[in-house]
């Protein structure tokens, strides 16, 4: 099963578990899966429309997502799925 890397700031969803493993073929079946075990977090990384909120940085394996299939990007058992707050800053 993929392995769903999950940042501190949404640990609070997955009982504070840095990684969960999950069942899916694909990101979007992943992180449904993922919701089931866990309620809330989906909402915290796919908007209303069923798009990756843009503040949300998904990654599959080192690919972000967003420029391969999106939600449908296919994973295998052994992937790593990332999910990565975008932080912003500036220069001093």
């Amino acid at each position: 099963m993929p392995t769903l890397k999950i940042p501190t700031p949404l640990r609070k969803f997955t009982a504070e578990k840095a990684e969960v493993e999950v069942a899916g073929g694909t990101v979007g079946e992943a992180l449904t899966a993922a919701n089931a075990v866990h309620p809330g977090l989906l909402a915290k990384i796919v908007d209303d429309e069923g798009k990756i909120r843009r503040f949300i940085n998904v990654y599959a394996g080192d690919e972000d997502v967003r420029f391969l299939d999106g939600l449908q990007t296919v994973v295998g058992a052994k992937d790593e799925i990332s999910i990565i707050p975008a932080i912003a800053g500036g220069a001093d």
